[in-house]
């Protein structure tokens, strides 16, 4: 059955890049770097799977990872486009990543923040499901308010918090517009634990790919490192300064970082180099 498209916000002219959010955001997270970018490239942003006006997966019985990354070919086929840049953040980076795996005819580049290739580890990729359906479990019974509470309470987004008590009001305000139960579906079938590992595929990544991490996200900075030795054509960026969020944190610095990316992946083909790490200050 051929996967259906998915609600997306459009914005500016050139390109297409399109935008992938994280869990519990929607296309509307992303508006800051799509007005950032909008002069130069035509922004798509939809709302991920149970997210935003892409719902109706809980009613229907839920969705598959892999029919997720079939519903954003689409998505963009729908836009009018064969072909794109992507960008996605955290589950949104996962997202974007298989999609260059599974559909590498419409990858023109990537940029992952904060993003990874899945759980290699069996028992720890089992752990991580137990965990996710319990959270999924408590957000279906206490309900979203609850949940954004929790969620935001991660040490993951401590750093979030030095952004001041209204946009924080601001987050909180945004995640609950968000159905609890179509969260709680889109937590158990795009979660970490139910993405296959990509890890045997990245060598087949022939594209241009950028891995940007805030420095203070310690954890992301060895994955993304990591990330760098297994695709042939990636690299690295640092923005100082940042934690997981850094597109909110600095976005200066990140839309400098991806700004200058695109325009070199935009240009004439390059052989592919050694990966590097570079710090782009706040």
């Amino acid at each position: 059955m051929t996967a259906r498209a998915l609600h997306f916000e459009r914005r500016g002219a050139g390109p297409p890049l399109v935008l992938l959010h994280g869990f519990s955001g929607s296309a509307r997270s992303m508006a800051g770097v799509a007005a950032a970018l909008e002069r130069e490239y035509e922004t798509i942003a939809p709302d991920l799977p149970g997210h935003g006006r892409s719902v109706g997966a809980a009613n229907a019985g839920g969705y598959r990872f892999e029919e997720c990354v079939d519903a954003l070919a689409t998505t963009l086929v729908a836009a009018g486009h064969e072909r794109a840049h992507w960008l996605g953040y955290s589950m949104g980076a996962r997202l974007a990543l298989a999609c260059a795996v599974r559909h590498p005819e419409r990858v023109a580049s990537l940029v992952l923040l904060a993003g990874r290739a899945g759980i290699a580890d069996t028992a720890e990729r089992e752990a991580r499901r137990v965990a996710d359906g319990a959270l999924a479990t408590r957000l279906e019974t206490n309900g979203i308010e609850d949940f954004v509470t929790e969620w935001l309470a991660q040490p993951l987004f401590g750093t979030l918090q030095r952004l001041g008590p209204a946009f924080m009001a601001d987050e909180r305000r945004a995640r609950l517009a968000n159905d609890p139960r179509e969260l709680a579906a889109s937590l158990r079938a795009l979660g970490p634990a139910a993405q296959p590992p990509l890890f045997a595929d990245l060598p087949r990544v022939q594209v241009p790919v950028l891995l940007v991490v805030g420095a203070l996200d310690t954890r992301f900075v060895t994955v993304a490192r990591d990330l760098a030795r297994r695709l042939p054509r990636a690299e690295v960026r640092e923005i100082a300064d940042a934690g997981h969020a850094a597109h909110l944190e600095q976005p200066v610095a990140f839309v400098a970082a991806v700004r200058e990316f695109l325009r070199r992946a935009t240009g004439p083909a390059r052989p592919a180099s050694k990966s590097s790490v570079q710090e782009i200050a706040s």
